[in-house]
């Protein structure tokens, strides 16, 4: 201990006037705010930058590859001539055909279907107060895919295009109604209640569903299990002009409550005497992670891992703080879903490869690497 110190707390003898006390500590944010602190910011600025950039750079490589290639200038002219803004011809025969007919429907499903997913996500891992929970915790995923193979083997399909989207959509709420109103008790829910009763639900829907997959012809089956796997192969206008809104409105409802998420961090306890009401923000949440969930899985099938690894990444570069977590997940998660599909669509000629295949392969190694990660920095499991 310096001499400094030593006086700070007592006289230092006749004829000395008192040793200055230490300067309080800075507050977080001041301006002798820590280095590590100030430089959050500045990095949350890069890495939102860098995200927009390589979202733009993938968009635009994810227009001008496939079997038709199509140079940058005509995919820039072609969104001119859309516009009325350009009259000048086609360069490549058929190019204004395969992007707008084909290509951007399908980059468009691919930001708002990746945006959803994790963005659902980082709001599920608040809640849960959890960086390992994702939206399948409480039975959206299962649910909607038993809502798609009821349609798909007792022939609603008949009825329209609409039918198997619609019926998951449904399906996949209902489920999670059905899992958070089962597990409170007492006007309140736990988490742990609530994960156990998610996994007793998806348990029951796999089961039906596989029953149902049993019921069906093979060409039912076929078609539960291409569903099952993801793919944005397809994808119209019409289907993207009808995930706009419910996607806004889960985003928006999200930002809103950036806030109160981190509140969440402190435990339910800290959280209420804060101020915070625990149950309607859970309840609001649920409905939130519902909605954006439901949406996209309705269009595009089960894509795994999106909600678990883009949340917890952005984490690892920025810190928790939910403002920018939740714009860092949107951006990520579409990056990630327009990569994917980049590569589900070229990597083998004259094949679509399921998109939900690929997320699971490089989620699978991903969520193992984060188990050991966690087990290790908690010292064990106990």
């Amino acid at each position: 201990m310096t001499e400094p110190t030593m006086l700070a707390g007592r006289d230092a003898g006749p004829g000395h006037p008192p040793a200055p006390a230490a300067a309080p500590a800075a507050r977080p944010g001041g301006p002798a705010a820590p280095r590590g602190r100030r430089a959050r910011p500045g990095r949350a600025a890069l890495l939102f930058a860098g995200l927009a950039v390589a979202l733009v750079a993938a968009v635009l490589v994810s227009a001008m590859v496939g079997q038709l290639p199509i140079s940058p200038a005509e995919v820039w002219n072609s969104i001119l001539r859309a516009t009325g803004l350009s009259t000048a011809p086609e360069a490549t025969p058929n190019a204004d055909a395969a992007l707008w007919t084909i290509r951007f429907p399908r980059i468009a499903m691919g930001l708002l279907v990746g945006a959803a997913l994790a963005v659902a996500g980082a709001v599920m891992q608040a809640v849960f107060a959890n960086p390992l929970a994702e939206p399948g915790v409480v039975g959206v995923s299962s649910g909607a895919a038993l809502g798609a193979a009821v349609a798909i083997v007792f022939g609603l399909t008949a009825w329209g295009d609409w039918a198997t989207a619609l019926l998951a959509f449904v399906a996949g709420v209902a489920t999670t109604a059905i899992v958070y109103l089962t597990s409170r008790a007492s006007g309140r829910t736990e988490v742990v209640t609530l994960v156990l009763t998610g996994i007793a639900v998806n348990a029951f829907a796999g089961g039906a569903l596989a029953m149902l997959m049993f019921l069906g012809d093979s060409g039912s089956r076929e078609e539960i299990v291409f569903w099952q796997l993801g793919s944005l192969n397809g994808a119209r206008w019409q289907e993207v002009w009808v995930m706009v809104p419910l996607v806004a409105i889960g985003l928006v409802a999200s930002f809103a409550m950036a806030r109160t998420f981190d509140l969440f961090s402190l435990g339910e306890r800290g959280a209420r005497h804060l101020g915070v009401d625990v149950e309607r923000t859970r309840a609001i949440s649920i409905v939130v992670v519902a909605v954006l969930t439901c949406a996209a899985v309705a269009f595009a099938g089960i894509i795994s891992f999106v909600g678990l690894i883009v949340p917890h990444l952005m984490r690892m570069v920025i810190g928790p703080a939910h403002r920018g977590l939740l714009v860092a997940s949107a951006l990520g998660g579409a990056l990630l879903l327009v990569v994917a599909d980049l590569v589900a669509r070229t990597a083998v000629p004259m094949a679509d490869l399921p998109i939900g295949v690929l997320t699971s392969l490089v989620g699978g190694p991903f969520f193992f690497w984060l188990l050991r990660r966690t087990r290790r920095r908690a010292g064990g499991w106990g």
